[in-house]
């Protein structure tokens, strides 16, 4: 099965650099995969998944969540500030904290609602104008803002520019956090997810090699 075989490529990975097993944590991205598919991985007995957009995980992942117990989803898209309530409700990890209105709206709702996701603050490692993410120069200031307000900033996010070595993006990545002891680091996807797992990676994110490529039609 694909699950896995994707499970043990991680395995082999950690084993190879000395890494404990089960340092890095499999995200299977379902985001516009059939619900079937979905069900299949979760019958297996993964629990950790990632969706793009707010209002395809509301669409499914309730009635998911209350048929199988155990499940984490993580939030891997841009989130608008308009879908941050929504998304706080359903989600148990945030990827993409990347500016101050949107700190400062889930700070708000936290307080608020007595109840925060688990945050990453992503950063647009390779500085590319169409993708979201703060810079990282910007990126200790940003840091030291979302600590001021309290939030629970676990770690950081990135997605490499497609046609760069993803290695040079996820060094950076583990660079920032490290400096600002943040122990999580979400990088990595299908084509390159061994690369991140050698820079330190603790979650991967997976999709098509696991469910299948994407029908977008």
């Amino acid at each position: 099965m694909p699950l896995a075989d994707i499970q043990a490529r991680i395995t082999k990975e950690e084993t190879r650099l000395g890494r404990a097993p089960g340092s890095t944590k499999l995200i299977a991205v379902s985001k516009v995969q059939p619900l079937d598919r979905v069900i299949a991985v979760l019958e297996e007995g993964h629990r950790i998944f990632g969706e793009n957009k707010v209002q395809e995980a509301v669409g499914k992942w309730p009635d998911l969540k209350a048929q199988f117990d155990g499940v984490e989803l993580h939030l891997i898209g841009p989130l608008q500030t308009n879908k941050t309530r929504q998304a706080m409700g359903l989600f148990d990890v945030i990827h993409s904290v990347d500016r101050p209105k949107l700190a400062k709206a889930i700070a708000r709702i936290a307080n608020e609602e007595g109840h925060c996701p688990r945050l990453m603050i992503q950063v647009n490692t390779g500085e590319e104008e169409q993708k979201a993410g703060v810079l990282p120069a910007d990126a200790d200031a940003f840091i030291a803002e979302c600590r001021a307000l309290s939030l629970p900033i676990e770690g950081l996010m990135c997605i490499p520019p497609a046609d760069e070595e993803p290695s040079l993006h996820f060094a950076l990545l583990a660079k920032i956090a490290k400096r600002n002891n943040l122990p999580e680091l979400s990088m990595g996807m299908s084509s390159d997810f061994e690369r991140a797992i050698g820079q330190g990676a603790t979650y991967v994110r997976v999709g098509s090699a696991i469910f299948g490529a994407r029908d977008y039609g």
